[in-house]
């Protein structure tokens, strides 16, 4: 049988939320991986630290202390539990979030000591946003894959009576022409259903490792920019393999990186540069599992922001930014991404834009 220990602490390290335990000094002693996840820090750089490193300090009380300070050490000292709703809190990387916030005294022989239940809400709203996202791609999905199929049969008509034409008219060659034109034109619209059909094989899932794949990206980007481009990479090396059809998952992410190339050609950005960046998510849902832990991989650019009009449809075919744009790329992308049970998302701003590409491990 378990002991009674090493239970309580699997279930802390299983829980979804974010559990810190804080001295009298209101430093941290404490915190499950959930919260590790959250301040993107191992526990070895974090315990020690004092919370007001992580608290935003835009609000302040009397004593001009940040105002969650003044919460935090009036529940310790007067033993008075409270709840704040939407906190705002800053990370060590300076990122902000908003969070549930539950403050709980505990007395522990002759210490008092604090404990936080952090629950991020953003995550919350996003996973809405995410499954109405997934939703509507999939019903869009159906119907583009009903109408190309339809598409496709009278255009191989179309291109029989073309050459069966091209025979009779051989001739008279300065008709041929016509008829060429015919069948370069089929075979062009046949080609552009074909990539909004996208792939009939079944994907080959095997053992693959992430930043092998990303390393031939950055190969391929950095020959096709001839250097124009910079490109950046931070990657976590303790991520293990993930199953995956490795054709597949080069598919969806050059895809992303040639549309940040896209992006960055046609900005001013004086020195234009991509960032390809791994890391571990854990408690992570997608399409309602939840999955102990995912890949995630951001690549990241700083040329323009992505116009606000077609930031909720970028996935859907045939939507674009670009004028000479196809709008299948990320369409492709996120099917490839959908054979992995994974999710992708963006974000962006007047400086950078961020695409976020998710993979179960395991």
């Amino acid at each position: 049988m378990m002991k009674k220990d090493n239970l309580q602490n699997l279930l802390l390290d299983s829980l979804s939320v974010s559990i810190i335990l804080l001295d009298e000094k209101l430093t941290i002693s404490y915190l499950n991986p959930s919260a590790e996840n959250l301040f993107d820090a191992s526990s070895i750089r974090i315990i020690g630290l004092p919370i007001l490193n992580f608290l935003q300090p835009d609000q302040k009380c009397s004593l001009g202390e940040v105002v969650h300070l003044c919460s935090l050490d009036k529940a310790l000292k007067e033993a008075q539990p409270f709840t704040q709703r939407e906190a705002s809190l800053q990370l060590l990387n300076s990122r902000h979030i908003t969070t549930d916030l539950t403050a709980s005294p505990i007395v522990w022989g002759q210490e008092k000591m604090l404990l936080l239940e952090l629950q991020p809400i953003e995550r919350l709203l996003q996973l809405s946003k995410e499954n109405e996202l997934l939703s509507t791609h999939d019903a869009t999905r159906s119907i583009v894959r009903g109408l190309a199929h339809e598409i496709k049969n009278p255009l191989g008509g179309i291109k029989g009576a073309a050459q069966l034409l091209s025979d009779d008219l051989s001739s008279q060659p300065e008709l041929l022409e016509f008829t060429d034109i015919i069948s370069s034109e089929t075979d062009r619209l046949c080609s552009l259903v074909d990539r909004l059909l996208g792939s009939n094989a079944l994907p080959k899932l095997l053992p693959t490792n992430i930043h092998e794949v990303l390393e031939y990206i950055v190969s391929l980007t950095e020959k096709e920019t001839l250097g124009y481009i910079e490109v950046e990479r931070n990657y976590d090396p303790s991520i293990p393999e993930i199953n995956g059809d490795r054709g597949q998952l080069i598919q969806a992410l050059l895809n992303i990186t040639r549309n940040a190339v896209q992006a960055l050609k046609n900005s001013v950005q004086k020195t234009p540069r991509i960032w390809i960046r791994t890391r571990i998510e854990r408690n992570f849902t997608i399409r309602g599992v939840n999955h102990r832990m995912v890949c995630c991989v951001e690549i990241i650019n700083n040329g323009p922001d992505i116009p606000e009009e077609i930031l909720n449809s970028i996935f859907f075919p045939m939507i674009s930014g670009r004028p000479e744009g196809t709008g299948l790329g990320l369409s492709i992308a996120q099917s490839a991404v959908d054979v992995h049970r994974g999710l992708i998302r963006c974000e962006t701003s007047v400086d950078k834009t961020t695409f976020y590409v998710y993979l179960p491990l395991g």
